[in-house]
């Protein structure tokens, strides 16, 4: 649930807004749709090394493994980068989310409130953060699908005005594609290639965080079997709620539409949720405010589980001895609270919009966090590159693997080449005309990571391990013996109903 809930955040029921603007809505759903297929990629290649040998290490434990020590370390202190920006990112946008409503009290009031609460709930523990985000993703799945029928029922003319929309918004002044720069490269076709363009980079920060697969596959129940099943919902996952979602906002709103909120340029009180503008122009009284109480729940539900993956990454690794060891206390819960406090201490750097708008800091945080998002992608796919080559060299046969990725090698190399072309254009706007902070944010991911590496590289002199050489064996004894023992518990509990059979497909 913490999966599924935790990549449903602001990248879709916000910064679908943006690219709707910006790209048509052509460019929103075609966008959308060819991300998610390199996040599939990803998401097989992440899912055929975690069958294969589940650990508490995550992807970069695989890295480090498989490539070399160095390239695990800069992948780990990656994802903690990118959760340090991510939670911010999300206490920021409810922010946004809020003045919606009211605009008299200043939003760093709110700021205080959501941030002392996501790490009140992370502190109490494991118990209470399990069931509050059991419940919250819970919320969230159920009103996505709600949100995503209600635009059917829209445009299919179940409005006030009975105006059967069909895909009028797909048609001349609205779409099907924006024109986005015109002023600053004086050419449409380019203008509209651009607006497609940069929705790559708007979809790609909206899938960051379906790789979490990878970072509890450690303790999930006979990995062997759930986690294949796993990444084969992610399929439709991807399919219902991403690309469904964003063609239900395409044919329900016009892409000029002065309501939307776009980041950078949107003032204060704008609707942060296309969806929110959606029930507006249709003129449907009251559930614009209900819809807005929903958003909320997503992004203070999204900022409350990455508060919480930020905060055990960090762990994972000072107890690696790869981060002082100081964030590896935990208290009698079993909170790492160091950890926690550090998590938290960051997500006041949403205090930039103090000096700057929501929109502003929105689109600065939705860079960053794209550009290491899409660092992470490049390095799973990689590593499950160095894997396969690993099996051919010590003559293992990818059949005999519990869940065999398709399309391999095919797949992991279009994931790595692709994700690294949107990675090196992801900041091109920061160039028509120059702006130093919104080429900063798109790029500084960039030196860092490379630097993590090569400092790792130089001061403990690691070198790349060979394919022949690549561990592929310790610890795959202890997870043999505990799949065997899970699969006898299962035979003594009997065959399992025709109701039990399908909440085990849910």
């Amino acid at each position: 649930m913490i999966t599924l809930g935790g990549s449903l955040g602001t990248g879709l029921i916000i910064g679908s807004g943006t690219a709707l603007v910006r790209g048509g809505p052509l460019g929103l759903w075609f966008g959308y749709s060819f991300m998610g297929i390199v996040c599939y990629f990803v998401m097989i290649s992440l899912g055929e090394m975690g069958a294969y040998l589940p650990h508490k290490k995550g992807f970069a434990g695989y890295a480090t493994r498989y490539v070399d020590p160095a390239f695990g370390f800069a992948l780990g202190w990656n994802y903690v980068f990118k959760y340090f920006i991510q939670t911010t990112n999300n206490v920021n946008a409810a922010g946004a989310v809020v003045q919606y409503w009211t605009l008299s009290v200043p939003i760093e009031v709110w700021m205080v409130i959501y941030i002392a609460l996501i790490f009140l709930i992370n502190l109490l523990g494991i118990r209470i953060f399990g069931e509050v985000e059991f419940w919250f993703c819970s919320i969230k799945v159920v009103a996505l699908v709600g949100l995503i029928l209600m635009g059917l029922i829209i445009d299919l003319g179940g409005n006030p005005q009975h105006d059967r929309i069909g895909f009028r918004y797909w048609r001349a002044p609205y779409g099907p594609l924006r024109e986005y720069l015109l002023a600053e490269v004086h050419d449409s076709r380019l203008a509209q290639f651009l607006g497609f363009w940069s929705n790559l980079t708007t979809a790609l920060f909206s899938y960051i965080g379906t790789e979490l697969i990878g970072v509890t596959v450690g303790e999930t129940e006979n990995p062997r079997r759930n986690v294949p099943r796993a990444i084969r919902r992610m399929f439709f996952r991807i399919l219902v709620f991403y690309v469904g979602g964003t063609f239900v906002i395409s044919l329900t709103i016009p892409s000029n539409s002065s309501a939307l909120f776009v980041a950078s340029t949107s003032p204060a009180g704008a609707a942060a949720s296309p969806f929110v503008v959606a029930t507006t122009i249709a003129g449907i009284k009251v559930l614009n405010h209900i819809i807005n109480a929903v958003v909320l729940i997503f992004v203070l539900s999204a900022s409350n589980s990455d508060l919480y993956i930020g905060s055990r990454t960090l762990y994972g690794l000072a107890v690696e001895r790869k981060a002082p060891r100081i964030f590896a206390k935990v208290n009698r819960a079993g909170v790492p609270w160091p950890s926690l406090i550090l998590n938290t201490l960051v997500c006041f750097l949403t205090f930039l919009n103090a000096t700057s708008s929501s929109s502003v800091a929105f689109g600065w945080f939705a860079s960053l966090i794209a550009s290491f998002g899409a660092i992470t992608w490049m390095c799973i796919s990689y590593t499950h590159i160095a894997f396969m080559r690993a099996l051919k060299a010590q003559g293992m046969d990818r059949n005999t693997l519990p869940y065999k990725a398709p399309f391999q090698p095919y797949a992991s190399w279009f994931a790595l080449i692709f994700t690294g072309i949107v990675l090196f254009f992801n900041g091109f706007s920061a160039f028509l005309p120059f702006v130093s902070s919104s080429f900063i944010t798109s790029y500084i991911p960039i030196p860092i990571f490379f630097s993590l590496w090569g400092g790792y590289k130089i001061y403990y002199r690691t070198l790349t391990i060979p394919a022949s050489e690549a561990d592929l064996i310790t610890g795959k004894r202890e997870i043999d013996e505990e799949e065997a023992r899970f699969l006898a518990r299962e035979k003594l509990k009997g065959p399992r109903s025709g109701i039990q059979r399908i909440w085990d497909a849910l």
